[in-house]
């Protein structure tokens, strides 16, 4: 029923952006009016077959999204300098680098393990709207490359507003979290800094809520942690959570209105970072699990005064890079991992280091996408497998829709390759 773009050329986009995005919002407008009448997104799932196999050995049945922020992972100019500098063999992000050239080794459960066994990576992953000459402008800020993670398309939205500021919400139904919702999948937000107690002085600690005390997170805050509070990853006093990187909180119907109360029924799945660790040991994430750093742990923003030495966008990197070192080996322990689990590192969108004549949304500016799974595609010649396959993150949203048995697919994912080129053959399951 689906177009399948693995007959076509699988590196360069054979179609305009215009009538691409076009293309899609009809196809998805027809397939609702064909399938599912006036029923709703309930009629609409139901009329979904579940993909055959999903839980066996075979294929994926668990993700976690790991959301990074502001770099490119290949550019034209500037690469180790700078206020814009690239991740691939940058020396501030060793960690990152080794996972892709086949030296990384890190303690999982107790044991050393050369987790790069486990990783395949993109070389072709390029900012939503990106052509090859770069002479249309792709998708910017953050929020609406969030949005599209979710929905395919931007909405309208080309701002960094809190959801209910300046008209950033959307009532829309077709987003992933929705279809995964209304399937019977699980889905939950993993947020830095949300959902912190107070010190009865008006501060906040570094100690989680009780479950019964979260709230939807639907405001950004930043600030100083109360003496002798710490961030568990970088080590400083500094809290600062941004909703623009939170893409459910962005639809009324997985943010429960303009509510940012316990009483809101949807205060469950967005939680504390925290409690991923706990929900890691005792197996209870979610099939969907969407994490986000805070601003200093993504590599958006450096920590005030710097961090281990380092200023500037060096500092940004090396913040993220051992936010990953810490987290990513912790998940790899888990049960929810070990059967059939996948971790995606994901980037937002492609920046300009300001030079003359750059184009920061053409194809010569990468973003970071690095799988690490047991179902990841083999190592090639002892080093983790370089895929060259045409991808954006209308193909991180097909993937999911694949993987959960959820459709129809999505505005741009229609027309997107898939990111089975990153995994064992079978892994991924075809079209919903």
């Amino acid at each position: 029923m689906f177009t399948d773009l693995k007959a076509k050329n699988p590196f360069v986009p054979d179609r305009s952006i215009l009538a691409k995005v076009i293309s899609a919002l009809f196809l998805t407008l027809a397939l609702l009016t064909a399938g599912c009448g006036s029923a709703g997104i309930n009629a609409m799932t139901g009329n979904t077959s579940n993909v055959s196999g999903v839980g066996s050995s075979a294929q994926v049945r668990t993700v976690f999204v790991i959301a990074m922020e502001n770099h490119n992972w290949t550019q034209p100019f500037n690469q180790f300098t700078g206020g814009t500098q690239q991740i691939y063999q940058n020396p501030s992000a060793p960690f990152i680098n080794s996972l892709v050239s086949g030296t990384a080794v890190a303690t999982v459960g107790g044991a050393s393990v050369n987790i790069s066994q486990q990783v395949a990576y993109a070389t072709a992953y390029h900012n939503v709207l990106a052509t090859s000459s770069g002479d249309i402008p792709g998708l910017h800020p953050s929020e609406p490359n969030y949005i599209w993670a979710e929905a395919g398309i931007y909405i309208g939205t080309f701002n960094d507003n809190d959801p209910y500021a300046g008209g950033a919400n959307q009532a829309s139904l077709l987003h992933l979290s929705a279809l995964l919702a209304a399937a019977g999948k699980n889905w939950k937000s993993y947020q830095e800094d949300i959902d912190l107690a107070g010190n009865g002085s008006g501060q906040i600690t570094n100690v989680p809520l009780g479950r019964d005390q979260w709230n939807v997170p639907l405001t950004s805050f930043s600030g100083t942690l109360a003496a002798g509070s710490f961030n568990a990853y970088n080590g400083s006093n500094q809290y600062s959570y941004a909703a623009k990187h939170n893409p459910m909180l962005f639809f009324t119907d997985t943010n429960g209105g303009n509510n940012s109360t316990p009483s809101n029924p949807l205060s469950a799945h967005y939680a504390p970072l925290q409690q991923l660790l706990v929900d890691l040991s005792v197996g209870s994430v979610a099939d969907y699990n969407w994490i986000t750093p805070n601003l200093n742990n993504d590599m958006h923003s450096a920590l005030a005064g710097g961090y281990k030495g380092l200023t500037g966008d060096q500092a940004n990197i090396k913040q993220g890079d051992d936010f990953l070192k810490q987290l990513i080996p912790t998940i790899m322990a888990s049960a929810a991992y070990k059967n059939q689990g996948a971790i995606i590192v994901w980037w937002d969108e492609t920046e300009s280091t300001g030079a003359t004549g750059e184009r920061a949304d053409d194809f010569k500016h990468t973003l970071g996408e690095i799988v690490i799974s047991p179902l990841a595609h083999p190592n090639v010649n002892g080093a983790p497998y370089a895929s060259p396959v045409n991808l954006t993150h209308s193909s991180d949203l097909r993937t999911m829709q694949q993987i959960f048995g959820v459709g129809p697919l999505l505005s741009d994912a229609t027309l997107a390759n898939d990111l089975s080129d990153l995994f064992a053959p079978g892994a991924i399951p075809s079209n919903p």
